[in-house]
């Protein structure tokens, strides 16, 4: 086993740890992306879910721990075009008010778009 340093995250298995731990958040996403669009509209379970494992994924990646597992920022390109696809075509049916329905959005493609970067910058 290799350590490196003393923290929490600073070994081989923490490495595998969050190797598998970043896998099933992209694997979940994936999954999710690939199914049935409805499952994925603002009021389903992927409809939040989706955006949750996204930032989950930015926040442990950001941190720049060997291990983590990024998908390609062509991947999450397509996702974003296929998630706001059925947002926007979707979100009207309940009713938000306008200033919520821009503003989530916004939080949407900044959630996407973060995490593109991310693994653009890891990638070179």
């Amino acid at each position: 086993m290799g350590t490196w340093g003393s923290g929490n995250f600073d070994d081989d298995t923490a490495a595998d740890h969050l190797s598998t731990v970043t896998g099933r958040l992209v694997d979940e996403i994936a999954a999710a992306m690939s199914g049935d669009p409805v499952e994925l509209e603002p009021d389903e379970y992927w409809g939040v879910a989706v955006p949750c494992n996204l930032e989950l994924l930015h926040l442990i990646g950001s941190q720049r721990h060997v291990g983590v597992t990024l998908p390609d920022p062509e991947t999450i390109a397509g996702w974003k075009s296929r998630f706001l696809a059925v947002w926007d075509e979707a979100i009207d049916g309940l009713a938000p008010g306008p200033e919520y329905r821009a503003q989530r959005r916004d939080v949407l493609v900044r959630t996407f778009d973060q995490l593109a970067e991310l693994a653009s910058s890891r990638s070179s």
